[in-house]
């Protein structure tokens, strides 16, 4: 599932599968990491979700991410050697911890593995670009849209259903994610089921228009949230 063997030969992955000498078990609304922590280690998520998140000025948590297994946590501390978010469990998760010094030592001699660890950090600056474009392009009926969109995708590319799937994290933190309200997500939520695109009952989705959510997206109003 996880990104970084791709490319290398068996030999190559059995390397790499040396340095997973364990797996954590992370219990629901544990912290994997905290903001601050010096970097250990990067997380492959195998099992369960994360929520990534920082505390603002006024001590309000910024919810900055979710993954999903096969997806990496704690690529924010490699530029400066500490976690500049937290990650906590949405539910009981598992992970495979990488040693990050030991990681990155054996990208030198593996191109590719370097090369896959480049992809990820890319991966990072472009999820970064598009919530900017998001928040400065979309209204709230469309970043709801993106998100279940986006959800959709990443869910189908590792074998998951694009169309029927459960939501791990809470409405609250979903409104974080995209800088809207509780009642605004209550409200795009109704608004995506009137137009035939998706029926939510409670924490299960059903994308019922995959294409029709697809351009809404994509057809984006140009102007500023409300």
């Amino acid at each position: 599932e996880l990104s970084l063997p791709i490319g290398l030969t068996g030999q190559e992955v059995e390397r790499l599968d040396t340095l997973i000498v364990q797996r954590v078990k992370v219990k629901k609304g544990a912290a994997l990491y905290r903001a601050g922590d010096p970097l250990r280690s990067l997380y492959a998520v195998r099992i369960g979700a994360f929520k990534t998140s920082m505390l603002s000025v006024d001590g309000r948590e910024q919810v900055t991410g979710f993954q999903i297994p096969g997806e990496m946590l704690g690529l924010d501390a490699i530029s400066d050697d500490r976690h500049t978010c937290s990650a906590f469990a949405l539910e009981d998760s598992e992970v495979c911890p990488l040693h990050y010094a030991q990681l990155e030592k054996l990208a030198q001699e593996l191109p590719s593995l370097q090369h896959n660890m480049n992809k990820l950090l890319s991966r990072e600056i472009v999820r970064d670009h598009s919530m900017l474009m998001m928040m400065g392009n979309m209204n709230s009926d469309e970043r709801l849209a993106a998100f279940l969109l986006n959800l959709s995708q990443r869910l189908s590319i590792r074998g998951y259903s694009s169309r029927d799937f459960v939501l791990k994290m809470r409405r609250e933190e979903i409104g974080s994610y995209l800088g809207l309200r509780l009642e605004t997500i209550c409200r795009g939520i109704a608004h995506l089921r009137d137009q035939g695109l998706v029926e939510i009952c409670g924490r299960n989705v059903k994308v019922l228009n995959l294409d029709g959510l697809k351009q809404l997206v994509v057809g984006c109003h140009r102007q500023s949230p409300p």
